[in-house]
Parts: C-alpha cells; structure tokens; sequence
C-alpha cells in the first residue's frame, strides 16, 4: 500500500473521532484493541471504521482477521465501509465480509463520507443507549395499546368473539 492511501484512511478516521470529540460525546478509541475503532461506553456500541480502497490495498484475508478479531472482543459490533461510491467490486467485497460473518454480532454499514458516518455512528449509539431503549419500548408498548383500543378491526374481532360465546 502507498504512504498516502495510509495517511488517507487514517485522516478519515481522526476526522470523525474528531467531530465526535467536539460535540463533546463519551468515546473511546484505541489503537491497542483494533485501530480505527470507536467505542461509546454508555451503550455499549463498537464501531470499527474502514476504507474499502485500504482493504482492496492491504489484502483481503489481513482485514477479515482484524474484524474477526474486533467482533471477538465487542458484543454489539459494526463495521463501517466508507467508499466514495460504493459500486459492483465494492458491493461484492461487503457481500464477502458479510458471507464470511453471517450469524455473528458484525453489522456492516456502507458509507461515503465523514458527515454521514457521524450521524449514523451517534443515531445508533443513542438509539442503544438504556434510557433511549427503554422509551422506545414504553411508547410501543402505548402505541400497541392505543391500536388495540381504537382498531375498526379489534372492535370487530372483539364482537364476533362475544357473539360466539
């Protein structure tokens, strides 16, 4: 691999701990566990970031040992793809990566671009959070219910029942 596809991926990857930083989230990251990795401690969501252009240079069987090795450490895990434009040779990659992980805790997220892989990172980090999680359950269970009472259909399924009794 070139000296400047290393700085490339590494550039990508200091941006959004950056942008992360800044909006003053809790993230860990470390170079020890697996470079490029992210993790947000209060939901207990991993992310590993990743160039597909990087994995096509490096070697494929080098990377699916990294993830391998990510998804062994981190319960909920995902790996972010990050490609300009995500065409047949990359689609195929991430449908290898998938093959090779399928039944495992590894979610793989296509991206292009540093803004996207943010948004995505913290919409799922909150949506995993407890406090976020438990509200979502709360009001699915009220929508359940407020279905249940008001439904043309449940009011009818209600009476047949009370007729066939």
């Amino acid at each position: 691999m070139t000296e400047s596809g290393g700085q490339e991926q590494s550039r990508w990857i200091t941006t959004v701990i950056m942008i992360l930083q800044r909006q003053q989230h809790r993230v860990r990251y470390s170079g020890s566990v697996e470079i490029g990795s992210v993790i947000f401690s209060l939901s207990g969501v991993a992310f590993i970031l990743a160039d597909i252009q990087d994995l096509v240079m490096r070697g494929e069987e080098q990377f699916l040992e990294r993830i391998q090795k990510f998804i062994n450490i981190h319960r909920n895990s995902f790996l972010v793809l990050s490609a300009t434009l995500h065409g047949p040779q990359e689609w195929n990659i991430i449908f290898r990566i998938q093959r090779r992980f399928l039944g495992s805790n590894l979610h793989i997220i296509p991206v292009h671009n540093t803004a996207e892989t943010v948004k995505l990172m913290l919409t799922i980090a909150k949506m995993t959070s407890k406090l976020c999680a438990d509200d979502i359950r709360y009001k699915m269970a009220m929508t359940k219910a407020h279905i249940m009472e008001n439904s043309p259909v449940w009011k009818t399924l209600q009476e047949y029942q009370l007729h066939c009794n």
